[in-house]
């Protein structure tokens, strides 16, 4: 068997047992993970590991999420195809990915430029050519682009940031990790009729949001913080 080979083997069986068999099913979602090739999204010396049940680091104090993280974010947003989606910390670019077989058009940004141009570089060899990225603020949203179907931030805040609650459009759905450096809630934002509706998923771990309406280095760090 082929190193090509044992990764598609090592996939299908990320699939099936760290997403499906958690009730993770949609066919579309499924046929995602299956289709991309998460052991190209991570540094060379961690692809051995690219398919185990666990976040990976990628560099530059970032991570990839765990595989069931990510397709449970990613089926909260309830793709149906053709949306804009809206995400916020491109990393790996391997939530963009996932995204991009599932909707329309996608926008990702990345604080970080270096892992951005990465991001860009990749996804076009890759052939994902319906996500542009972009280096810039991401607690900010990105206006020229709103209102969006789905925002999802991978990166968590103190607070869902009131600008990408005001980018969503009627009926969108904002996915984000709400907490401190101690613990953080997966939270679905959803706008109907002008309403917002805030629903908690499950307890998880991030990074910090950067940024004007995320977490600063100093605040991020001090003991005592609260959601």
């Amino acid at each position: 068997m082929d190193e090509s080979d044992t990764f598609a083997v090592m996939r299908a069986e990320m699939v099936s047992n760290q997403i499906a068999r958690r009730g993770l099913r949609e066919p579309g979602l499924l046929q995602a993970f299956q289709q991309v090739p998460r052991h190209l999204f991570v540094p060379e010396s961690m692809r051995a590991h690219a398919y185990e049940d666990r976040p990976l680091p990628i560099g530059m104090g970032q991570t990839i999420s765990q595989p069931y993280i990510v397709a449970l974010m990613t089926s909260l947003l309830r793709l149906k195809g053709g949306e804009t989606i809206l995400e916020i910390g491109t990393g790996s670019c391997y939530q963009s990915a996932i995204l991009s077989r599932l909707a329309g058009k996608v926008y990702t940004i990345e604080r970080v430029c270096e892992l951005a141009d990465l991001a860009k570089d990749r996804l076009a060899n890759l052939g994902y050519s319906n996500v542009q990225v972009f280096c810039e603020d991401g607690s900010k949203g990105w206006p020229p682009a709103a209102p969006f179907n789905g925002i999802l931030v991978t990166a968590a805040a103190a607070a869902a940031p009131q600008p990408l609650l005001d980018q969503l459009t009627d009926g969108g759905r904002l996915i984000a990790p709400v907490g401190n450096l101690y613990g953080q809630m997966l939270q679905l934002w959803t706008r109907e009729k002008g309403h917002l509706d805030c629903q908690d998923i499950i307890p998880v771990s991030f990074v910090p949001l950067r940024g004007k309406y995320g977490w600063s280095l100093e605040d991020w760090e001090l003991p005592g913080n609260s959601p």
